[in-house]
């Protein structure tokens, strides 16, 4: 017999889609007090024309779905671009920048003409009455070389307007980076920042009871042991919650179990299955 990834299990327990993908996904999203706070501080960046935002938080704690949240609801009159993962010296920053925006310039166009493209697009859209808003996610892969040039580019202005807002969404080496003597100009254009913090124990269950109930479980698929247990064995980060619940479900359904017990997770990490409750999460993968 053969089922789609996204249902596996989800039939036995009435479920429309499993509750645990690892895929980032706003409809999801289990806004905790800490991310409800993020997202206000993402808000409040762009509509207060912050030059510089700057959001972190551990791997897999939820940046990148918060990200792809703002991004589904961010006014029309904000011109928005989304860079992920960007690496590379000085220009090829600014070809992603341009990639991201969706600007075109000829392939052998040099550094100043790409960043005259760049100024240009931007002025336009400054008399357009629209807001440029610039994204990156995975931001302390940024070089040191890096991030100076997106310092460089908030100095872009008209009438004493920022023409362009940088929104910096990494892990917390990034606050580290920003930090350092040698980024004290970057720094100071900071004007928004926060740091999502892992969930505690109640936060774990209301989170867990949280994705069930969005693929039309009742919640109490998970027992308050089991959640309790979820919460010591990922220190409370949502990726490793997913992973861990994930796998119990599915051991659950191959029992013919309609509730996960302290006792399914036993089996699981008795098994080998959940890698990471033999790893820092600093060695999983981002959300």
């Amino acid at each position: 017999m053969h089922m789609k990834p996204e249902t596996l299990y989800a039939e036995f327990f009435g479920m429309s889609e499993r509750p645990f993908t690892l895929l980032p996904d706003p409809t999801f999203l289990y806004w905790s007090k800490a991310h409800r706070n993020a997202y206000t501080i993402l808000d409040y960046g762009i509509f207060s024309r912050a030059p510089i935002t700057v959001v972190t938080g551990e791997i897999g704690s939820g940046k990148t779905t918060l990200v792809q949240h703002l991004l589904k609801n961010t006014d029309e009159q904000i011109t928005i671009g989304l860079i992920s993962n960007a690496q590379g010296g000085r220009g090829e920053l600014l070809q992603w920048v341009l990639n991201a925006l969706s600007v075109d310039v000829p392939n052998d166009s040099t550094y100043v003409q790409k960043f005259q493209t760049l100024q240009d697009f931007l002025i336009a859209e400054y008399a357009a009455d629209r807001r440029v808003v610039l994204i990156f996610d995975e931001a302390q892969n940024l070089s040191v070389e890096g991030l100076e040039e997106l310092r460089m580019l908030t100095n872009i202005n008209a009438n004493k307007d920022e023409l362009i807002q940088l929104i910096l969404v990494g892990q917390p080496e990034l606050r580290d980076v920003i930090r350092s003597p040698n980024m004290k100009q970057l720094a100071q254009r900071v004007a928004a920042s926060f740091h999502i913090p892992a969930m505690d124990a109640e936060n774990v269950a209301q989170y867990i009871r949280h994705r069930l109930k969005s693929v039309g479980g009742d919640g109490d698929e998970f027992t308050d042991g089991a959640c309790q247990m979820a919460h010591e064995q990922t220190g409370g980060v949502p990726r490793l919650v997913n992973q861990l619940c994930d796998i119990a479900m599915v051991y659950a359904w191959s029992k013919e179990q309609k509730t996960v017990t302290e006792d399914t997770l036993n089996s699981v990490l008795n098994d080998g299955l959940f890698f990471a409750a033999t790893m820092g999460t600093e060695e999983t993968d981002a959300t």
